[in-house]
């Protein structure tokens, strides 16, 4: 065999000297590669890294005895056709088509309004029985009593939306957003709609983008933000930097204070993890944060501190949590925020009723009187809207078994009139 190379034939079976391959192949072949020294394994192992927090869920039954958590799922359905309806009948046909915008946990709405005959109270019609219903006293009187409370702590309860709009770097939130929110921090869910409100004396404003005109929802490409823009204004302490300053004097060190349930166990490498964050810094959920690594367990701890504060800001300091993600980039937040819930037990419990999820604030309910949270001023008409609801199972309960009803004297004569003829009811 011969190896044609430039030009001429070469023997391929004599082997050159002091090489095992022949002269041609050898020509052909690659020099090794120069080894490059490895850097030190130091400069990759960091001082705290991600550790994989898996926990069993583990029920609270506490929670579930809260009237307030274990209602909360038809609470504002209940609340919003209170505010549609009026003490005088109504067909069911004014609100029969609410239902995707209420949100009920029933197919129809009068189910759900047969569901608490407490609160509303039905007749028949005036034409082809069709059923009618009004608010009942105790349902009319909680309606005056919210209006009235908002009135009277009304820069109470919209200082905390302007305290949601600082969170934001932009200081500004998309209206619907907004108005997502409205329930959750004790505002009239009109409160945007209704001009004699007049949201400026409260130091907000509406701002229209050039997408607005080109949609056909009335709140797409509009914005809520500040009359000032927060400029110049020093930022306020958060929950956790106050109770900090309470129990230490400073705010160098802000720990999260935790809530462990009975019966919860964590791993030994969890357990430490846990004590390594608490001695991370704390990063204001006010303050800058362009500076941090969204992948660190400080970014974590901020994602923790926001989620802290927002619901400290909250009528019961819980929410369900699939209504926070509209908040994730708002707020800075990761995408996979809904797992910070799922890593921290002792600062959040997860409740679940009613085929969805739940998250409450632990310090809230378990502290006591050991807190820097403020009591929302409309919790007490919350946690009598949800004894509403209680007593609704109550008679519904003795109905069916055939036992007498007892209500409440004004109740009783609303009861009464139920059956009445149906020409004395206005058409």
């Amino acid at each position: 065999p011969h190896l044609f190379t430039a030009g001429r034939l070469l023997p391929l079976h004599k082997p050159l000297r002091g090489s095992p391959f022949p002269r041609a192949m050898r020509s052909l072949a690659r020099p090794p590669r120069p080894t490059k020294p490895l850097p030190p394994l130091a400069a990759f192992v960091q001082s705290m890294g991600y550790v994989e927090v898996k926990m069993r869920w583990k029920k609270d039954a506490s929670f579930d005895a809260v009237p307030v958590l274990a209602h909360a799922r038809d609470l504002r359905p209940l609340a919003a056709l209170a505010r549609l309806l009026s003490p005088s009948p109504t067909p069911v046909s004014a609100v029969s088509k609410l239902r995707r915008s209420l949100e009920t946990s029933d197919r129809r709405v009068a189910s759900f309004l047969r569901r608490f005959p407490a609160a509303f109270v039905e007749s028949v019609g005036p034409e082809h029985n069709h059923p009618w219903f009004r608010l009942s006293p105790s349902a009319a009187r909680l309606q005056r009593e919210e209006r009235d409370v908002f009135a009277a702590r009304r820069a109470d309860i919209t200082s905390r939306l302007r305290r949601l709009l600082l969170m934001s770097p932009a200081r500004r939130l998309p209206l619907t957003v907004a108005q997502g929110m409205l329930w959750h921090l004790g505002i009239p869910e009109d409160y945007f709609k209704r001009p004699d409100f007049d949201i400026g004396q409260d130091g907000f404003r509406i701002l229209t983008t050039g997408d607005a005109v080109f949609s056909e929802d009335e709140n797409h490409g509009k914005e809520l933000g500040l009359i000032d823009d927060g400029k110049d204004q020093e930022m306020p302490l958060s929950v956790l930097q106050m109770g900090a300053i309470r129990r230490f004097g400073s705010a160098e060190e802000v720990p999260f204070p935790l809530f462990p349930s009975k019966g919860l166990r964590l791993k030994r490498k969890i357990g430490d993890w846990m004590e390594g964050f608490q001695k991370l810094p704390y990063i204001s959920p006010y303050a800058d944060f362009s500076n941090i690594h969204r992948g660190s367990d400080v970014s974590e701890k901020r994602a923790v501190g926001v989620l802290h504060e927002l619901f400290s800001l909250f009528v019961t300091c819980s929410a369900e949590r699939r209504r926070l993600l509209c908040l994730r980039t708002h707020l800075g937040l990761s995408q996979k925020v809904h797992l910070v819930f799922e890593r921290h037990p002792h600062i959040f419990y997860l409740l679940l009723k009613e085929k969805t999820c739940f998250a409450v604030l632990k310090e809230a309910y378990m502290a006591g009187g050991h807190t820097s949270i403020e009591e929302h001023p409309m919790l007490e008409v919350r946690s009598k809207y949800a004894r509403l609801m209680q007593e609704s199972q109550e008679i519904i309960r003795r109905r069916r078994s055939g036992k007498p009803v007892q209500l409440d004297p004004e109740d009783q004569e609303s009861e009464d009139s139920k059956g009445i003829n149906s020409a004395a009811i206005p058409s």
